[in-house]
């Protein structure tokens, strides 16, 4: 029996996620081919694959309605599909353009209504196919996707964090944002990353998302009592890399 097949496949995104896995470094990636057999990654090698997969990753957000029908053949001949990074998991930051009317003018300008530019809302791509686990961040953690790709080697069902970030600052002993006048988005945003942005002073965005059934009433309340924001900036704030999940 032959090892696994592997592919990438991008969307709607800047690929950064796929350049990410390949800061995994020579060592590591050629240490996990002797696993796997990465058959399509655009970033890295010229070769594609309409062959049985056993193990989708795809990155960027779901944004043109002709874009359906690749993600339905991804699925159809795939055994899992990963959603690789926030614009896949939950539409990322190009879901900002769902809340503003004028978007096409205020990026491309006069080029606006090109064809090749016209596209809908972003969205994640669980709004086109069904999605078996998800490898969140902005880029995804190229740690956790190897713990991921780990776990469904040995064919047991990898471990997706829902507490917040908080959990993961209060482990690392690191001081919270809030206690040096700054703001932050932990106490509802996804851990998994290990919190490094707090630690080195920067406040949490939330790129991993959010915690399952997250109080965004609370967020927003703390945002403004605590780091003094209006109400609209608390929202879209909170809107960063969740837009999708914020009316």
């Amino acid at each position: 029996m032959g090892k696994p097949k592997l592919a990438f496949f991008d969307f709607t995104g800047c690929e950064g996620c796929q350049i990410e896995f390949t800061n995994l470094g020579e060592e590591a990636i050629l240490a996990l081919l002797e696993h796997v057999d990465i058959v399509e990654f655009r970033e890295a090698m010229t070769e594609t694959t309409t062959e049985r997969i056993d193990i989708a990753l795809v990155e960027g957000s779901f944004t043109r309605e002709k874009d359906r029908e690749r993600l339905q053949s991804i699925r159809k001949r795939s055994r899992i599909v990963i959603a690789y990074g926030a614009c896949a998991c939950t539409g990322g930051i190009n879901a900002l353009r769902n809340h503003q009317d004028d978007y096409h003018e205020c990026v491309y300008g006069a080029d606006a209504r090109m064809p090749h530019l016209q596209s809908g809302p972003a969205l994640p791509i669980s709004a086109a196919i069904k999605v078996d686990y998800y490898a969140h961040g902005c880029p995804a953690s190229k740690d956790e996707l190897v713990r991921i790709l780990s776990a469904l080697l040995h064919n047991d069902t990898p471990l997706i964090p829902s507490y917040p970030v908080c959990v993961e600052c209060k482990r690392n002993e690191t001081v919270c944002r809030f206690d040096e006048g700054d703001y932050c988005m932990g106490m509802v945003a996804r851990a998994g990353c290990g919190a490094p942005c707090p630690a080195l002073g920067i406040p949490c965005e939330a790129c991993r998302g959010f915690v399952d059934e997250p109080n965004l009433r609370s967020l927003e309340t703390v945002l403004m009592e605590r780091a003094g924001f209006s109400q609209e900036r608390a929202i879209g704030k909170s809107r960063m890399f969740t837009a999708n999940l914020r009316s």
